[in-house]
């Protein structure tokens, strides 16, 4: 996974971008996370960023996506060894409060990348969680 700014996440980029970041930050957590735990393979990077992108308006269908993202980043959390801080209903809630779920989300994700440090994107990194088990 890659280290990245909350707030650049959150506000910079996509105000530059005119929104597209978003989407572009969407499809790429869904794809690291996939790619970091087993567990999460049946996540889909593109379904998920179909949902914002051609259900947005229904507003349901989003936040369902961004509940399933907190479980998801949870799971995540669970598998590194960290303590689990991501709440679902918070990723799906702070949608409201000026968009501040995706700031939210990935401060969780940023937790689980400096839970290794020294590791590169793409390097392979042991999961704690699941070796023990």
């Amino acid at each position: 996974m890659k280290h990245r700014g909350p707030v650049a996440v959150w506000l910079g980029l996509p105000l530059i971008t005119f929104g597209i970041y978003h989407l572009v930050w969407y499809y790429k957590v869904h794809k690291e996370l996939r790619e970091y735990d087993p567990d999460l393979r049946g996540l889909s990077p593109v379904g998920s960023t179909l949902v914002l992108l051609l259900l947005g308006w229904t507003i349901v269908a989003p936040l369902i996506s961004y509940y399933n993202t907190g479980e998801a980043i949870a799971k995540a959390q669970r598998s590194a060894g960290v303590p689990v801080t991501c709440s679902p209903v918070a990723s799906m809630l702070l949608y409201f409060l000026f968009g501040l779920n995706s700031w939210y989300m990935q401060k969780q994700l940023n937790l689980i990348v400096e839970a290794y440090p020294g590791a590169a994107p793409g390097d392979e990194v042991p999961l704690p969680a699941v070796t023990a088990g």
